[in-house]
């Protein structure tokens, strides 16, 4: 099973190069890079997470150049979005921004995407809350075709361009992974049909569900849609310091598990990141 860590680079975290080369060191797969464009002070969705929305929530970097910078800084770790609200970002240029950071870091990019849950701020965006879904899906198939064809087109009823020819392309074939965010069931149906992995959060069960649960239950979805699991594996999210309960994760075939570390600095990180090491060696032997 695959260990990452996530983190909303800011101002006064560690660095994302500082991260990824502490993580590398550390026997971890990947790190992960949060995503808001701003926060709108009405405030009038809530945060999930119940309570006031944590202040790194405004501060955050973004995250194409936080993951360039830890790719610079690292040889194997792999970078992922954690996620990209790709219903907030043009569809031309994101594929482009993918494409340009899986070619600087030879390929290791890995594209975590959701479809939001703030109203206000994709609404600054233009973005109709009420059919993010079906956008966020006609922006990775018109990606898709980008990525993989010298000359693409996309038609679909919210993202429409005619042929047209981009580089680079993606080092990985066919494309960096898509890996969709979000719960059970509608973010597994989206996994399912459009994407090379899922990401559920464990650290919410009261919305989120049981992950013994609903494994089960994707596993079942995946088959209905002649998939194999190996194609769609779960990345799961918020996860605790918790060796039995991560063993218990590896033996039901999660993939990889990641932890959310504060947006701290060294002194406060790297303790947090050597009992991860301990119990990356005691998961995975």
């Amino acid at each position: 099973m695959h260990f990452g860590a996530s983190m909303f680079f800011t101002d006064y975290s560690m660095s994302p190069a500082e991260l990824a080369k502490a993580l590398e060191e550390r026997g971890f797969e990947s790190v992960w890079a949060a995503e808001h464009s701003h926060i709108p002070t009405s405030r009038r969705s809530p945060w999930g997470g119940g309570g006031e929305l944590p202040k790194q929530y405004y501060d955050v970097m973004d995250p194409f150049v936080t993951l360039t910078a830890a790719a610079v800084a690292t040889k194997t770790l792999k970078l992922g979005t954690g996620v990209c609200l790709v219903n907030q970002r043009d569809t031309i240029q994101t594929a482009k921004l993918v494409a340009s950071i899986d070619q600087v870091s030879g390929g290791r990019f890995l594209f975590g995407i959701g479809i939001g849950w703030n109203a206000e701020e994709m609404e600054d965006h233009g973005t109709v809350f009420a059919t993010r879904a079906k956008l966020v899906r006609e922006r990775i198939e018109a990606m898709k075709e980008i990525w993989t064809k010298p000359k693409a087109e996309y038609h679909g009823e919210l993202v429409n361009f005619p042929e047209m020819m981009a580089w680079p392309k993606p080092v990985q074939k066919p494309h960096p992974p898509v890996i969709v965010g979000g719960a059970y069931p509608r973010a597994a149906r989206r996994a399912v049909r459009y994407g090379n992995g899922w990401i559920p959060l464990a650290g919410r069960p009261d919305q989120y569900g049981d992950v013994f649960d609903f494994m089960p239950k994707f596993r079942a979805m995946l088959k209905e849609a002649g998939r194999d699991e190996a194609s769609c594996p779960v990345s799961l999210t918020s996860v605790q310091e918790d060796l039995d309960l991560l063993k218990r994760y590896r033996d039901l075939g999660v993939a990889r598990v990641s932890v959310s570390l504060p947006a701290e600095k060294a002194d406060a990180t790297l303790p947090i990141l050597d009992r991860w090491a301990e119990l990356i060696g005691q998961v995975n032997g």
